[in-house]
């Protein structure tokens, strides 16, 4: 009788645990349970027709602009999306905190439009960042875009005219139709592109450009040129051409040009090296100082035949017909009449007149020419001469 209690207590003790024990395996259980339905969930389900549609547009190799969207169909609505789908002026709202708003330029959430830099939309300044995007469709007058602070809203329902960084007022224009809204970016060039936004039968565009797109591009030049990149003379001579092909900085060009040339680990002094200087001497004015960089270039053990042909086809485009000659009858001399240099002569010889010289050049570079495309070149180009005429 004595052990009773004390078996009792002891049973007591081990039910205890076990039940604490399957309570904690039916915890852990549920837990995984849970965390797989949880992944078993569709995050972002298909918003119907109102697809998530993104664009991107480079100005240059640097600056770009991104639009992101919800795009909606016309759907048969032909004739009854401008001013009744979305309304002229500003839309009544009772959904949220604004009490008239504009239209979302797109559907769902915000359209977001984001710049890389700083830029100019139709030639007004606004900020490197990501706006909401709005518009105020206006009936026979332009119409107003917005670019608000604010880009993480669902359409305009919270619209706060404080939060605008930038309006502008746009005429729309006449387009092809569109069945779904669209936006796409036109007349692309280095430091500019227009922007437009097409549905239905109209386009609403703006101009985007860099506000001073060289300083961009030096600024990226001098910050690469301090790292590891400005161990290599190749780097230089881009930074050279691209100052010389913009005719811009070109004091630091002629800089970074010795520095390729003689610069401490750096500097290689070879055919391309010595042409971009002298090619930034031209540009600055200083033609002898720019003769008598070309001449260590051409005649500097690095220049080959076709690097020397390429800078007679230039000063024969220049119209120095005389000096593309002598560069032309100095690559022949100097090459043993590889490929390209009898088609020099027969370029530099026809330029000056000398057509009946030229017609003998044009037989031998027929002999030696690498493919196809040349020799029929030159047998249109012996056709010519043989006629008295110029065959460039």
């Amino acid at each position: 009788m004595t052990k009773e209690p004390y078996m009792n207590t002891k049973r007591f003790r081990y039910r205890i645990k076990t039940f604490f024990i399957m309570r904690s395996i039916l915890v852990a259980f549920s837990l995984l349970l849970l965390t797989f339905a949880g992944k078993a969930q569709l995050i972002n389900p298909p918003s119907g027709d109102n697809q998530i549609c993104e664009v991107k547009q480079y100005m240059g190799s640097l600056a770009h602009v991104d639009v992101k969207y919800n795009s909606p169909g016309v759907k048969g609505r032909t004739g009854k999306i401008w001013g009744d789908l979305v309304p002229w002026g500003m839309e009544k709202n009772n959904i949220g905190s604004a009490a008239e708003i504009p239209w979302r330029a797109g559907a769902n959430e915000n359209t977001v439009i984001t710049l890389s830099h700083n830029m100019l939309i139709n030639g007004k300044a606004i900020p490197a960042g990501s706006y909401g995007f709005h518009i105020i469709p206006q009936k026979d007058m332009p119409w107003v875009l917005i670019f608000n602070k604010t880009n993480t809203a669902w359409g305009s329902y919270s619209y706060d005219a404080k939060d605008d960084a930038l309006r502008i007022e746009v005429s729309p224009v006449s387009a092809p139709f569109s069945e779904w809204l669209t936006y796409e970016f036109t007349n692309r060039k280095p430091e500019s592109t227009t922007l437009q936004l097409r549905w239905e039968n109209l386009a609403i565009p703006m101009e985007i450009s860099l506000p001073n797109g060289n300083d961009l591009y030096l600024a990226k030049f001098r910050e690469d040129l301090k790292g590891n990149k400005g161990f290599y003379w190749q780097n230089y001579i881009e930074a050279v051409n691209f100052c010389v092909n913009n005719n811009t900085n070109l004091e630091q060009a002629l800089t970074w040009a010795d520095q390729a040339i003689s610069g401490t680990f750096v500097g290689q002094k070879n055919f391309t090296t010595l042409s971009a200087k002298a090619s930034v001497l031209e540009k600055m004015g200083k033609v002898v100082e720019a003769e008598a960089m070309m001449d260590q270039a051409i005649k500097h053990p690095t220049a080959d035949v076709i690097q020397i042909h390429g800078y007679g086809r230039q000063l024969l485009g220049a119209g120095m017909k005389d000096k593309a000659l002598k560069i032309f009858e100095y690559n022949y001399k100097h090459h043993g009449g590889d490929w390209p240099s009898p088609a020099g002569m027969v370029r530099g010889l026809s330029a000056n007149g000398r057509y009946k010289e030229a017609l003998e050049f044009a037989e031998k570079a027929l002999m030696v020419a690498p493919d196809e495309a040349n020799k029929t070149f030159l047998k249109s180009a012996i056709e010519k001469l043989k006629m008295g005429k110029d065959m460039n």
